[in-house]
């Protein structure tokens, strides 16, 4: 039995969570009514989340949600403020794996994905800014990845979409601090989702990469459901700091994140201080 106290009235949160039918968004929204929170659970297929809805009918609202169609995006924030009031916590979760070398990735293939993973999460973020704001709190939970600030071979599309959300992130809670509302961009390692499963998708393979993509092609089908990460531990982890006074920007997730972070972190220093007196040199002649 849990240990946790109940949250009363003034200590719950209500909680918007994409891609809530499988995975990180899952567990998340098991976590969240575990703890006696409540929650708006989204997917493209809400049926999935009977079972959610049946557990806790008070505490869950089900909306049908595409995130990369406007109109369903606007109409699920609309119901979950008429249902709740408010929205307390924005988890932009929603998203899809894709694995090919950029010689292999078409443009239908990679737009699809920067709008999934980037424009999308934009749009739904904005979407509820303007009620965080006005009530003066709130946190929105960017869940990216560990490729949010490492590359691989052929996690170039995947990479880029992650990148970029990370980027708007950074600027977003500089923008947004002096409103009371905060910002946490959650950077998971390999954690047994369905993401190296059923979500992935696949490039046609060309033999010219055979010995880059073609290895991490390989190492996708042997990992897949070997994964480290346990996602109830991340989801556990995730609701913990976002119930902290003071949120870090990033919250790497993963024994592997830290690692490959830190590896990324260690080579950009490096490649900063070989280029340092070039770059210097670059600046005008102040004597000029």
């Amino acid at each position: 039995m849990s240990t946790r106290p109940a949250p009363t009235s003034a200590t719950a949160k209500v909680w918007f969570v994409t891609g809530s039918s499988s995975g990180f968004g899952r567990a998340l929204v098991e976590e969240v009514l575990a703890r006696g929170d409540s929650v708006v659970a989204t997917a493209r297929r809400p049926d999935a989340l009977a079972d959610l809805a049946a557990r806790a009918p008070d505490r869950v609202h089900l909306a049908e949600l595409d995130i990369t169609r406007p109109e369903q995006v606007r109409a699920a924030v609309a119901a979950a403020l008429a249902r709740f009031g408010r929205i307390d916590v924005l988890v932009n979760n929603a998203g899809f794996s894709i694995l090919g070398a950029l010689e292999e990735t078409d443009d239908d293939a990679l737009r699809a994905t920067m709008e999934l993973m980037f424009f999308a999460a934009v749009a739904t973020t904005r979407e509820v800014l303007p009620h965080m704001r006005a009530r003066k709190s709130g946190t929105i939970v960017q869940i990216t990845s560990v490729g949010g600030i490492t590359t691989a071979p052929g996690f170039g599309a995947y990479c880029a979409a992650k990148h970029a959300l990370e980027a708007v992130s950074e600027s977003l809670a500089a923008e947004v601090e002096p409103h009371g509302v905060r910002v946490l961009v959650v950077e998971p390692g390999a954690f047994r989702t369905a993401l190296f499963g059923a979500a992935f998708r696949h490039m046609p393979a060309m033999d010219a990469y055979a010995a880059t993509v073609g290895a991490m092609r390989s190492w996708v089908t042997q990992t897949h459901g070997e994964q480290g990460g346990d996602p109830a531990k991340a989801a556990r982890a995730i609701v913990n700091v976002v119930g902290r006074s003071v949120v870090p920007l990033r919250l790497p997730l993963g024994g592997d994140a830290v690692d490959q972070i830190r590896a990324k972190l260690a080579k950009i220093a490096a490649d900063v201080d070989q280029a340092e007196a070039l770059a210097r040199a670059t600046d005008f002649d102040p004597q000029a």
